[in-house]
């Protein structure tokens, strides 16, 4: 049996074909842009993500056929409103992000809205999440009213778009994990809140139906795709709970980290956990058995600050700029906080800019340099400690993933800055794997999940440490973050 999971980033739009051994037979990439129009916007194209995704599904079947099943991985937070009789979007794919909304979203909770958002979604109210994109749609693309008062607006995240295409608008459908990310969703009782709408000021009828995440969600439709009439999608996640399940977390203790455009940290945890310290509770996943909970922390600029800086300084790529820092022994004393998108978890400063600081005249490119990368490592340690005192214990160790886990100079500094190990898998492709157990588990098979291939363990001195992340909050706070 082979199921073909889809995994639509940020990025670029892959196919993974795995079969019931947990094997990769074959896959296919497509790549994307994402267009920045002001400062702090950020959007796409949600019919070239829908091209991306029928150019691999494409590649995918001409070589190796028709696979059995569907397992869709996608981003997240990333809103797409349509037109259900014409199937196209009326405005851009308004991707997670974008910052537009920060302004009303702080009004939200200037007006003490937040407590309530937070008791029923989890999510404290931030321009990262859907539901104040789609009170912008509605306040500044007119078309949005008018198809909502004909009954034909719809409006989600990329996997409702992706299915709503794939089955030529016959199933309009979202799973748990997702539906949990658009801070209109109240994940205690499971359904879209009509009060979390009013708070938003939109509409909560033109939301997809939420489902378990190994629900029967649609077949696809002829000559959509290359695939045939009938082929089942069986499992949707969002891209970082499916890399959770494809580590093979199944329990709390252990921490999954991303590392692409931005960075996704998430733990398991008992119950679903209202944060007291700038995290998210959020669905993991969702079975017949219920669903799963999980603790997440989501950094705004996270690899890509490592594209940014080979940018500016002229450096090749960001493998170039790596080479380049590892030519030093440390930063020199520099800092670089990149806060570009503003400061995601834990800090939410949307005010924050970009900071390059601690320079004298002996710093050279490669202090610059050396300093992206730890600036990588320090944003995801500020949440990995966020998380250790929410939950009241420090977690075990980190399962990395994403584009820039296969950087062995940055998974080692990225220990050295935890002081514990980090494991990374020898597939690129975990997050597909994730969603294709899923859809297989739907199908009756138990697929195997690899084991991890490689683990760094801390090797600076406590005191070390200590100094370097103190000189990080420091640069934090000048950055324009207020403890």
């Amino acid at each position: 049996m082979r199921v073909l999971a889809i995994d639509q980033g940020t990025t670029n739009t892959k196919a993974v074909l795995v079969d019931d051994q947990g094997r990769v037979l074959a896959s296919a990439s497509a790549a994307l842009t994402t267009d920045y129009p002001r400062p702090g916007w950020a959007e796409q194209s949600a019919m070239s993500i829908w091209t991306s995704v029928r150019d691999v599904i494409g590649q995918i079947v001409r070589s190796e056929g028709v696979p059995d099943a569907i397992g869709i991985a996608n981003q997240r937070e990333t809103l797409v409103v349509w037109d259900a009789g014409t199937a196209q979007p009326i405005c851009p794919a308004l991707i997670w992000q974008c910052r537009r909304t920060a302004e009303s979203c702080a009004a939200l909770i200037a007006a003490g809205h937040d407590a309530e958002v937070v008791a029923a979604t989890g999510l404290g109210i931030n321009p990262l999440f859907p539901a104040s994109k789609l009170a912008w749609v509605f306040a500044h693309v007119p078309q949005a009213r008018a198809l909502h008062e004909q009954g034909m607006l719809r409006a989600g995240t990329v996997d409702t778009w992706l299915l709503w295409c794939l089955t030529a608008g016959a199933s309009f459908a979202t799973d748990h994990s997702n539906a949990s990310r658009m801070q209109l969703f109240d994940t205690r009782n499971l359904q879209f809140s009509a009060g979390l709408g009013r708070i938003f000021g939109v509409p909560t009828d033109c939301l997809p139906t939420p489902h378990a995440s190994d629900s029967e969600f649609g077949e696809t439709a002829a000559g959509v795709t290359d695939l045939p009439a009938g082929v089942p999608v069986l499992a949707m996640m969002g891209d970082s709970h499916a890399a959770l399940y494809g580590h093979g977390v199944r329990a709390p203790g252990q921490v999954k980290a991303t590392y692409g455009t931005g960075s996704s940290l998430m733990t398991l945890t008992p119950t679903r956990v209202n944060s007291a310290h700038g995290l998210s509770g959020t669905i993991a996943w969702s079975t017949a058995a219920g669903p799963v909970y999980a603790l997440e922390g989501n950094i705004t600029v996270s690899a890509q600050a490592a594209s940014f800086m080979a940018g500016l300084m002229g450096v090749a790529d960001p493998a170039a700029l790596s080479a380049l820092a590892q030519t030093v022994p440390d930063t020199g004393g520099v800092c670089f906080v990149p806060a570009l998108a503003g400061l995601g978890a834990p800090h939410w400063d949307d005010a924050a800019r970009g900071l390059l600081a601690g320079m004298t005249l002996s710093t050279t490119r490669a202090h610059v340099a050396r300093a992206t990368f730890e600036a990588i490592a320090q944003q995801v340690a500020d949440v990995f400690d966020a998380m250790g005192r929410d939950v009241g214990q420090p977690p075990e160790r980190i399962r990395a993933d994403g584009g820039a886990s296969g950087n062995p100079f940055l998974m080692q500094l990225q220990a050295d800055m935890l002081g514990c190990p980090v494991q990374t898998a020898d597939i690129a492709e975990i997050g597909a794997l994730g969603v294709a157990a899923m859809a297989f588990g739907n199908l009756g098979v138990d697929m195997p999940l690899p084991a991890p291939a490689q683990t760094y363990s801390p090797r600076l001195s406590a005191d070390i440490r200590a100094s370097r992340r103190t000189a990080w909050q420091q640069a934090i706070q000048r950055a324009g973050f207020t403890p």
